[in-house]
């Protein structure tokens, strides 16, 4: 017993920790160990399996406009969303939870396939549908409007159909062949302008201090937060803006369609329909501004008439060639010498951003990569911008003058709309084309500070504090701004605009003077700002390559277009397709005047929404257009009407 004792009191004492022995604690590591090697396993399993499921969900959808050859049927454009000059990438997830995204269709493309099906046999008939459309700024209205008209001059139909035609619908329809409108519905005109939000009262009331840094008699963006009403300067530069754009809208329409009697509709528009006891359809027709009254299956009969009836099908189902499809079956040239074309398109700010935005980093590395990698033999910038930062404005223009330090010629294209930063991007051209109706000018900048001090104090939060400089905590947004800062801002606001009005001066070979005097942030038409010297020449973005071309000695016969600009990725890529097949899906609701009216205050609405929060977040010097904001499509930007989507969401609304 001794023996045996003494034995097992030899033997070391089991070691026990938190009152586990050591060995069974190492044998939980191992099994811990092992479950987290599975759950990670698990876990990368399910992400491949994910990332595939969406990949093929992505090429499925990317590659659906091939996979179907096109045949014989009318073009279906089916205008449900506004043209731009380069569409904002789409939310992926908003497209797949089934939320509405908004439909832009690219300019180019719309000319370049409205143009292809002119001699394309398969394309029997344009279709126009304009239930839904979401309009443009008046010169991208035009460049389509003459695309539908060429086709119609070759012989081949071009029908439109609307419930109420806005203007804007209304220049594209009146270059159609047959214009169609819902006998329940019927259009009438506004022409440009409309009501301008101010919240001058709004701050007062909430105690917000708006310190506004400005130059320029008629910049008229900061009006809103300074003012209850619109200035007599801003209102003679708007009132001649707007009227020479209403003299053009009437003479397009007037040149398309020369039986149209407009002029009862935008002059006594209530003589007009009393005249018919109230019957809007009616009044149109009687004055010629449609062909035919009916409902959209009746259009559609009337369509398969020409194009072919869809077998199997409803009655009044037609043979239609989707627009995607038609734009995939028309690729872009690529033949001959590469003209770098850079798009400067919506507004310009600072930093990184994807399209329809211009962030000035993203498009100058685009400008500096193009050049690195392209064989570009000339650039033409492609402006369609209300303006934004002065800082990302001029990041751009030094980008571009790197092409110029290398020899290559430099024209600038204005599209719809170059104004304020878009005209500071514009000075590094050697040439400037722009159309009739182009909206540019709004020469000058401004800065924007927003300050709570009054707004605080209401709620018994005041501020204090120990300054040992005269710039120390500024810009105190919750004590107000001090004499010396607010100096000082002005005083770079005003060096900024000599900056501006120096750059305009030596691109367009005037005096400092000079531009000054055609300066001050006003606004002007195409027309007018060649007679100003502002612009070289009329013409569109093809008319630019062409003249870059020729500064190259190169044929414009030969040279091809070579975009600039940042791919998508492919989550907006797969939102893109996923929308356009929800889009082919949808039919088309009807909107009669009152609907038109309801979404015209909804724009209005969104577009108050985001002048707040311009307001708010505004930090940079500005150059950037007021006037521009009611002239293009749905007349507000996208951002705005997410705001809006977002506010109502969140009410249940």
């Amino acid at each position: 017993m001794t023996d045996t004792a003494a034995s097992f009191s030899d033997r070391p004492a089991p070691s026990f920790t938190d009152g586990r022995p050591q060995k069974s604690r190492s044998g939980w590591r191992i099994v811990r160990a092992v479950w987290k090697l599975l759950v990670a396993i698990k876990d990368l399993l399910a992400l491949v399996l994910l990332l595939l499921f969406f990949g093929l969900l992505f090429a499925a959808l990317n590659a659906r406009p091939g996979t179907k050859a096109i045949g014989d049927g009318a073009l279906l454009l089916d205008l449900n969303g506004s043209i731009v000059e380069q569409p904002e990438e789409p939310a992926a997830f908003a497209a797949l939870s089934g939320q509405p995204v908004a439909q832009q269709f690219r300019l180019r493309d719309l000319v370049r396939v409205i143009d292809a099906s002119r001699t394309d046999a398969r394309v029997k008939a344009v279709v126009l549908d304009l239930d839904r459309f979401g309009g443009a700024y008046p010169a991208a209205l035009g460049e389509v409007a003459d695309a539908l008209i060429r086709v119609r001059a070759s012989g081949k139909p071009v029908l439109a159909f609307a419930t109420a035609y806005t203007d804007g619908a209304y220049r594209l329809a009146a270059a159609a062949s047959e214009v169609w409108v819902d006998p329940m519905g019927g259009t009438l005109f506004g022409g440009p302008g409309g009501t301008q939000l101010y919240y001058k009262g709004l701050i007062d009331k909430l105690g917000v201090n708006a310190h506004v840094y400005r130059v320029g008699r008629y910049k008229s963006f900061v009006e809103p937060y300074t003012r209850a009403d619109q200035s007599d300067d801003a209102r003679a530069a708007s009132q001649a803006l707007y009227g020479t754009l209403l003299a053009q809208w009437r003479e397009g329409v007037a040149r398309a369609r020369p039986k149209a009697q407009v002029m009862p509709f935008l002059t006594d528009p209530q003589a007009a329909v009393l005249a018919t006891q109230g019957d809007v359809a009616k009044a149109n027709l009687a004055a010629g501004l449609v062909d035919k009254l009916g409902s959209r299956g009746a259009f559609e009969q009337r369509v398969a008439q020409i194009a072919g009836a869809e077998a199997g099908k409803p009655i009044g189902s037609f043979r239609t060639i989707r627009y995607d499809r038609y734009v995939a079956a028309n690729p872009l040239p690529t033949g001959g010498d590469a003209i770098g074309v850079l798009t400067v398109a919506g507004e310009i700010v600072d930093g990184e951003g994807g399209s329809g935005t211009a962030a000035g980093d993203t498009i100058a590395k685009a400008m500096l990569k193009g050049l690195a990698e392209k064989n570009l033999k000339a650039v033409v910038v492609r402006v369609d911008s209300p303006g934004g930062s002065a800082l990302a404005s001029e990041r751009i223009r030094l980008a571009v003058l790197e092409a110029k330090q290398r020899g290559l010629p430099v024209v600038v294209s204005m599209g719809g709309l170059a104004a304020s930063g878009g005209y500071w991007v514009s000075t590094a051209g050697d040439a400037i084309f722009a159309e009739p109706a182009t909206i540019t000018g709004s020469i000058g900048i401004f800065g924007i500070l927003p300050t709570f001090e009054n707004a605080l104090a209401k709620i018994g939060v005041t501020s204090d504090g120990v300054r040992t400089t005269p710039l120390t905590g500024q810009p105190d947004v919750f004590g107000g701004t001090t004499p010396v800062l607010d100096t000082i801002l002005q005083a770079g606001i005003e060096h900024g605009y000599r900056q501006f009005i120096g750059r305009v001066a030596a691109a367009r070979r005037m005096t400092p003077q000079r531009v000054d005097q055609i300066g001050q942030g006003r606004v002007w038409d195409g027309g007018t700002a060649r007679q100003l010297g502002l612009v070289d020449n009329f013409g569109n973005l093809g008319d630019a390559v062409a003249e870059a071309a020729r500064r190259a000695k190169l044929d414009p016969a030969k040279v091809h277009a070579e975009y600039l600009e940042k791919e998508p990725g492919w989550a907006a890529k797969l939102a893109a397709s996923i929308a356009q097949r929800d889009d082919e899906d949808s039919a088309s609701p009807a909107g009669d005047a009152f609907a038109r009216l309801a979404a015209d205050r909804r724009a209005l609405v969104g577009r108050a929404l985001g002048d707040v929060a311009r307001l708010t977040r505004g930090g940079s010097i500005q150059a950037r257009c007021l006037e521009c904001g009611g002239l293009g499509p749905n007349a507000g930007t996208a951002s705005d009407a997410r705001l809006l989507d977002l506010l109502l969401a969140r009410f249940g609304l």
